[in-house]
């Protein structure tokens, strides 16, 4: 499995929505207490958004198969016909309050669909995903408050029958519309890691670097490895000191730190989400010695892990 794939893996996405607005302009929506990440997707007419909290940043307009990626942490964001038009109504938890008398059609179009129908309409995707633990939080740090990525010919694919389905109401259903929202991230959150002027981390970067990106590839795969520099370096073909400089260049930090990170997010989901004892996660992340185990998880997440578990545990 590719880093990427056992990211999304490991993030267990859940508590994931998915809605359709067809609405004539003018319209606009302020989201409140949004979820740990929103995916937006144009399919018709003009859309914008707008992070309120990051007001220097202007509102960024979408295109017919443009999709928007929102952090939560980015707080609350306006989805609108253009710049120009005032929030007419404000979402939160689900409630829906009106602020301006000619607000967003309530009109249900569908399962799912809402809007007035009408002729010259946008049509918009709106899907909402909650993501657990440290996994989780590794996952939306890839991202800045709000990515958009360009249309493209197999994410529009993917956007028409993921429209189709939510104005369906069938058997499996809820588990379709999962899969297909699922399917949409994946290739919004793939077309922006491969942008060359993408803002990540060093390390999703560094996957396409010769070497570089198959070692952290190997770490990822097998973090309760006993790796050396060495042993990685001969796996990919390079001396230790090369290889050990290229490393450190493309990722900001050096193999063994890297995978010590890695170790420590993987350590805090086992403690948040298992009852194994703290000695059993220390092996099952590649530590013999749960003291040693134990002093490198509070220099990572200022807590011992026996503390981490009574804060954080299910």
């Amino acid at each position: 499995m590719d880093v990427l794939s056992d990211l999304l893996h490991r993030a267990r996405a859940r508590h994931t929505r998915v809605h359709q607005l067809i609405q004539r302009p003018p319209w606009s929506m302020a989201f409140a207490e949004p979820p740990a990440l929103t995916v937006v997707a144009a399919l018709d007419g003009p859309a914008s958004v707008r992070l309120l909290e990051h007001p220097s940043a202007g509102p960024v307009p979408l295109a017919s198969g443009d999709i928007a990626l929102v952090r939560g942490s980015a707080g609350r964001y306006v989805l609108a016909d253009g710049p120009g038009t005032a929030p007419q109504v404000l979402i939160r938890d689900g409630t829906k309050q009106v602020l301006d008398a000619g607000a967003v059609s309530e009109r249900s179009l569908g399962p799912r669909t809402y809007g007035d129908g009408l002729p010259g309409a946008t049509t918009l995707l709106h899907g909402a995903y909650g993501f657990r633990g440290a996994a989780g939080e590794h996952l939306l740090g890839l991202l800045p408050p709000l990515a958009v990525v360009p249309g493209r010919e197999g994410s529009t694919a993917a956007l028409r029958l993921l429209a189709a389905e939510t104005a369906r109401q069938e058997p499996g259903q809820e588990a379709v519309l999962n899969r297909l929202l699922d399917l949409v991230l994946v290739l919004a959150l793939r077309a922006w890691c491969t942008r060359p002027d993408a803002e990540l981390p060093s390390w999703p970067a560094a996957l396409g670097v010769p070497a570089v990106g198959e070692a952290i590839r190997l770490l990822h795969a097998e973090p309760a490895r006993r790796w050396t520099v060495a042993e990685l370096a001969a796996r990919v073909g390079r001396s230790r000191t090369v290889f050990a400089a290229q490393f450190t260049r493309a990722v900001g930090e050096p193999p063994l730190a890297h995978l010590t990170a890695w170790r420590m997010v993987l350590a805090a989901d086992l403690l948040r989400d298992t009852e194994a004892t703290v000695a059993a996660v220390a092996r099952q992340v590649g530590y013999r010695d749960a003291f040693a185990f134990s002093t490198a998880f509070k220099r990572a997440r200022g807590l011992t892990p026996s503390d981490w578990r009574v804060r954080h545990g299910s």
